[in-house]
């Protein structure tokens, strides 16, 4: 029985560290999806995209489409997983160009 324990717990300790890696790299996107909200917000309102400055990494790219003004957000996962296995996070959000 002590073989078998010996063999199940690293398979169960890295099982359980794949699954808070995939925690924080969902928790990332959510950051960047706001953030891309916000940077969407701020553009439409005549402002800049300095709203996803609190996120280091971020590339931000604007676009204007029709009365919509859109922010497409990226930027390299940082918890160890999402390095790892190299995945680049993105997110875009429009707002209606209200002050133009």
């Amino acid at each position: 029985m002590t073989a078998e324990f010996a063999a199940v717990v690293p398979a169960v300790i890295l099982l359980l560290a794949l699954c808070l890696g995939g925690l924080q790299v969902a928790g990332q996107q959510l950051r960047l999806q706001d953030a891309a909200a916000d940077v969407s917000r701020s553009i439409a309102r005549g402002g800049d995209a300095a709203a996803a400055a609190d996120l280091p990494g971020v590339r931000v790219a604007t676009a204007a489409r029709g009365d919509l003004l859109c922010a497409h957000l990226s930027m390299r996962a940082s918890s160890p997983v999402g390095s790892a296995l190299g995945l680049t996070l993105r997110a875009s959000s429009c707002a209606l160009g209200g002050g133009r």
